[in-house]
């Protein structure tokens, strides 16, 4: 017999009914679940760890719990797509560390830093390339400091007063004479703008007849009072500081976007925003000129000037025109390579040399020269040697992917396509390279020869069971060094030598929290656990989970994994209501939608909008419940969107009822974001559940005409499509209690907060059962530790009332 932790007493039952009693406003302050989820809530987090490039050892970071609600109020700007704080003049909402330790790889001592500020808030983590410092920043209420930690002693010790420019990126780089370079804040900018007490003129935009689709970007610029503040807030200067703090000015200032140190030291490439601004597109599509300085700040050549990003092709295969991704090649001492699209940024224009990579190198004078020429877009290079390297490209539209290897000293030689699959198939995925350090300090692939050492998630009808491989790049197959092996889902977190025989892992299991162990597989000695990170939550140890199949009606396999309270056996203690939490996903191929996602053995880690929780409460859950969305060769997944989603639910009710583990009249749907779209949608096209929890989702698709998640397609083209998914248009359909959950201040693409408030206003126009709340001062992701704890009392009270205890 399971624990009875969640009988709850008729009284309660009642009061529930009439806290939920109709009303169109209600002051209400934060609330708290039952103390078994607030207690799982309070959980110290597990730290996270750094390796450093050698693999000798990692930095443990102990991470600050959840910010207060006071922390979130405090002032904030909201312009060019960037949040700011304008007291520190970095990010308004970035997550922090609270200490740091080393610890030796292979023996296991650990080293505590000594001399870190008071009440620390520490980020930008960077290790210097002969790793005997690191340089770390700390923010305060006032601003952003930087820090070094000698690694000899263990002393941290301040390097800069709070002058630290983080709003677009801290630029933190290590020289190799052990300097540090930062982007900071302009000494000569001068004091912040004043806001006008009235405005000069009206608000003005114009267009010329040219087509600008975009898609619906959160705050923007809207004024020129905005403009001056961003123009303020980004106004910076490249700093050196060394290592005794003596602090050196390098070039002019100007609102810089990146800088990116050569990996020989001599060069430095920035990126400087220009204007005119847009009001609609962010920051990061503003016009900007590449430059080319050498270290001591002289400009040395103007590589390319990027024009305003306010008009490009329809589609997500669409890009811009121009150079783009602009890098060093990490196996060079100062060249710089990057992309150029020839179809003018359009997917509808038929090329079969769609974009050519150029590389030039110092000192600049010449002629770029090509590369290599591929058919879809660029994703990238993996960089070895002057006659390895692999190029990555891909095309959304079919999902496809292909990696080729290129002879970077022979360009006019054709490279050879070592992999071309789907990049939805998990199956058949031999997963991306290991990296090692070469003499510059930059990543460049760990290979053997032709092998390349890869590391992959090792997808299979079985669920995942990671693996560590050396692919062979002359007859593209691969070799299994290695693989997790059942009871756990273990993966290489650090290769430690040449021949990739000497590793971290990370392992875990269902009850067992992710440890990392150290790993040899020519000794063939047993690992040793090198991390002792406990168990977080103690009080769900012992429930129950299952990686389960089954089949939607039209034989397509479907998944989830099942979660029920300790000890509970359906024949003993009958039926229980459930919690169904999903996010759907489109795919462009049955038999990969099929494929099972996850595994039966991974830890259950809770973060705060886990639905996880309730299972303490008495409920079975049946979370990552697949929803696949399926649309092959020239058809769309979205032109089915309504009839799979039934489907799909209709076939996970069908096995959890047929199990004798759920009760079908209790069986509630959920989701954030997608989720809650989709949450919205089956309760507008069904009524196979008894409740919905919808949280931070967009429900009118008119609202968002250029297109959505992975839908092409405008409104214009498919005005039928965006209708029929849009929950908004079939308001008039829902008739089961739908609880609406959104943050104040969302900031996601698309799921403006006022998606949530004209869908309840149309569901309470229709008499539909429903509830909105607004969570002041969040985000897209909730934050602060009082809305967490009163988002999930609000779904628990939900569930209590509309779903377990169901008249």
């Amino acid at each position: 017999m399971f624990k009875k932790l969640y009988q709850i007493p008729l009284t309660l039952v009642l009061a529930m009914a009439t806290l939920f009693t109709v009303q169109a406003q209600e002051a209400l302050t934060y609330q708290t679940p039952p103390q078994a989820i607030t207690d799982l809530v309070d959980s110290d987090p597990t730290p996270l760890v750094s390796f450093s490039r050698s693999g000798d050892f990692m930095l443990i970071l102990e991470r600050a719990g959840n910010p207060s609600i006071e922390d979130l109020a405090q002032p904030e700007l909201r312009i060019g797509g960037i949040r700011i704080n304008p007291a520190t003049n970095g990010p308004s909402r970035t997550g922090s560390f609270k200490n740091v330790i080393l610890k030796n790889t292979r023996g296991g001592e650990e080293r505590q830093v000594k001399g870190l500020p008071e009440n620390p808030r520490l980020g930008g983590f960077s290790l210097s390339k002969d790793e005997k410092y690191v340089v770390l920043t700390n923010t305060s209420s006032t601003g952003i400091s930087l820090w070094m930690v000698d690694l000899s002693t263990m002393e941290a010790k301040k390097l800069t007063d709070e002058i630290v420019n983080a709003v677009y990126g801290t630029g933190i780089t290590w020289t190799p004479d052990n300097q540090i370079m930062f982007t900071g804040i302009n000494p000569n900018r001068g004091n912040m703008p004043i806001a006008p007490l009235a405005p000069s003129g009206p608000v003005i935009q114009e267009t010329s007849g040219n087509a600008a689709p975009s898609r619906t970007y959160q705050d923007l610029l809207s004024n020129p009072y905005d403009e001056a503040l961003l123009e303020y807030f980004m106004d910076s200067q490249i700093m050196m500081v060394d290592l005794d703090g003596n602090l050196n000015a390098i070039g002019k200032s100007g609102m810089i976007k990146s800088i990116d140190l050569s990996p020989d030291g001599r060069y430095i490439t920035v990126d400087l925003i220009q204007k005119p601004f847009s009001y609609l597109v962010p920051a990061s599509r503003f016009p900007y000129n590449v430059e080319i300085w050498d270290i001591e700040g002289k400009m040395v050549k103007t590589l390319a000037e990027i024009p305003l990003d306010e008009v490009r092709p329809t589609g997500f295969d669409a890009t811009v025109t121009g150079p783009r991704s602009i890098s060093w090649r990490a196996d060079k001492p100062a060249t710089l390579y990057w992309v150029e699209a020839k179809d003018g940024g359009d997917p509808k224009v038929q090329m079969e040399e769609r974009e050519i990579v150029y590389t030039l190198d110092a000192p600049f004078t010449s002629q770029p020269s090509k590369l290599a020429g591929i058919g879809y877009r660029y994703r990238g290079i993996f960089w070895s040697d002057d006659n390895f390297a692999l190029l990555n490209e891909g095309w959304f539209s079919s999902r496809q992917q292909k990696v080729t290897r290129i002879n970077p000293s022979k360009p006019q030689e054709k490279g050879t396509v070592i992999i071309e699959r789907s990049s939805d198939d998990i199956y058949n995925d031999p997963g991306t390279p290991v990296f090692t350090t070469n003499a510059y300090g930059r990543s460049v692939l760990l290979r053997k020869g032709d092998d390349v050492f890869m590391t992959s998630e090792g997808g299979s009808p079985e669920g995942s069971m990671p693996y560590l491989s050396a692919f062979n790049t002359k007859t593209k197959t691969e070799n299994i060094l290695w693989r997790s092996q059942a009871p756990y889902y273990e993966r290489v977190a650090k290769v430690l030598d040449a021949n990739a025989t000497e590793f971290v892992t990370l392992k875990e299991s269902t009850d067992i929290q992710p440890n990392y162990w150290l790993v040899n597989t020519r000794r063939r000695i047993a690992p040793v656990q090198i991390t002792q990170f406990a168990h977080p939550y103690e009080s769900i140890k012992g429930i129950n989970k299952e990686l389960v199949k089954y089949k939607r009606n039209d034989g397509l396999d479907l998944s989830a994994v099942v979660y029920t309270p300790e000890g509970y056996d359906p024949e003993k203690d009958g039926r229980l209501p459930v919690l169904m939490w999903a996010y759907p996903r489109e795919y462009k191929s049955a038999a990969v939608a099929a494929q099972v996602r996850g595994s039966k053995y991974t830890f259950t880690r809770l973060n705060w909008g886990s639905p996880i929780y309730w299972v303490t409460q008495g409920y079975a859950i049946m979370d990552q419940t697949e929803m696949p969305i399926v649309g092959e060769g020239d058809e769309e997944p979205n032109d089915f969107f309504v009839e799979q989603l039934v489907a799909n639910a209709e076939a996970a009710i069908d096995f959890i009822v047929e199990k004798g583990i759920g009760d079908k009249n209790r069986i509630a749907v959920g989701g954030h974001s997608y989720g809650a779209f989709m949450t919205a949608n089956l309760l507008s096209h069904s009524d196979l559940f008894a409740a919905g929890l919808a949280r931070s989702g967009a429900y009118n698709r008119t609202l968002t005409p250029f297109g959505f998640q992975y839908e092409q397609r405008t409104y214009w083209e498919a005005p039928d499509v965006y209708n029929t998914m849009s929950p908004f248009m079939n308001a008039h359909k829902v008739k089961t209690p739908i609880l609406l959950i959104h943050g104040e201040a969302d900031n996601n693409s698309g799921t403006f907060p006022i998606q949530s408030e004209r869908y309840y206003n149309a569901l309470k126009g229709h008499g539909a059962t429903t509830r909105l709340v607004f969570l002041p001062h969040e985000s897209h992701g909730y934050a602060a530790k009082e809305s967490i704890l009163h988002t999930l009392w609000e779904q628990h009270e939900w569930l209590e009332r509309y779903v377990k205890n169901r008249q």
